[in-house]
């Protein structure tokens, strides 16, 4: 078949953003999401377009399969498996509302989205981050005396309770209670509401914040600039909150990790302190147990104490 000339999926004149697919479907996100489809969305239209096209000036409509298919081959030789695929759904949620706002026909919506998911390794991605390394992280943040060395505290006291990095900068006073240490998290990924409760110590990691940061209401964490000016009323970034991780775990001589290894810690640790999947999977936020299950990052000592719980009823022969 031959290929459609760029021209024909670059749209002639701006859409209305209430009929524009790509708009209505950003519009239905989290905020937290919002910015990484919307990023997803443009290099998919950079990559059909030779980088002349972003996701608000790109014809979606106008995508057939030849396009959609070449786009799964790029994005599969340029990415890691779960972030490419993540793409692809961003792509069939995005023909999907050109379908539903009657811009694509049923036949070409469904031979478009007519995509295999890119297969991962089998190898597990992400670690488990040991207790030594996480006292290491909070001990080089607690010998930071200015407003950043408490702030950096108080942000991986959180982050180790199995936070994403996007709950966490959406945070707000309100949303934390020290004397409960309840820690409400509003519209997390999938617009899910879930309560959260922190451990004393991070109670006291986050109250040690407040007493620099004050009362006056907005974002729980700052951004914080040269000299210690806390900007008052502004969200600090999930890009930032990289930046710093990656930061406090060289000067703490700790392998390099992610924030979302956090998580995978988090999980891990609380599976093998005998919390079950289900009660791991609501503190996640996790839509099903099985997700949960994805980050475990427990080892093969876990697996083995386990199994010499396990009773076949025999009874070894007398020396």
């Amino acid at each position: 078949m031959r290929a459609t000339p760029v021209q024909a999926i670059v749209l002639s004149e701006p859409l209305s953003l209430t009929l524009h697919p790509a708009a209505v479907y950003l519009d239905s996100l989290a905020s937290g999401s919002r910015s990484t489809m919307e990023q997803a969305l443009n290099s998919i239209a950079a990559c059909l377009t030779n980088n002349s096209c972003d996701a608000m000036t790109l014809n979606w409509a106008a995508l057939r399969y030849q396009h959609t298919a070449a786009i799964r081959s790029i994005l599969m030789k340029k990415y890691a498996p779960a972030t490419a695929n993540k793409m692809l759904c961003a792509l069939r949620r995005v023909l999907l509302e050109a379908f539903k706002l009657d811009l694509m026909s049923a036949t070409d919506y469904q031979k478009a989205v007519d995509l295999r998911s890119i297969k991962a390794s089998k190898k597990q991605r992400g670690r488990r981050l040991k207790p030594e390394e996480i006292q290491a992280l909070i001990r080089v943040c607690q010998a930071d005396s200015s407003p950043l060395g408490v702030r950096d505290t108080a942000l991986i006291a959180i982050l180790r309770c199995g936070l994403r990095r996007a709950e966490v900068v959406a945070l707000h006073l309100k949303d934390f209670d020290a004397t409960t240490g309840t820690l409400e998290i509003l519209s997390g990924k999938g617009e899910k509401d879930r309560t959260m409760y922190l451990p004393l110590t991070a109670i006291a990691a986050v109250s040690d914040w407040l007493m620099v940061r004050g009362s006056r209401p907005g974002p729980l964490l700052h951004p914080i600039r040269k000299g210690g000016f806390i900007v008052d009323f502004k969200h600090m970034t999930p890009q930032a909150v990289l930046m710093i991780v990656r930061k406090r775990a060289s000067l703490a001589l700790v392998e390099r990790f992610s924030p979302h290894d956090f998580r995978r810690t988090f999980c891990s640790d609380l599976l093998d302190s005998g919390a079950d999947i289900v009660t791991v999977q609501q503190l996640a936020g996790h839509n099903s147990p099985t997700t949960t299950a994805k980050y475990d990052r427990r080892g093969d000592e876990t697996k083995r104490k386990a199994m010499e719980k396990l009773d076949i009823g025999y009874t070894p022969k007398s020396k």
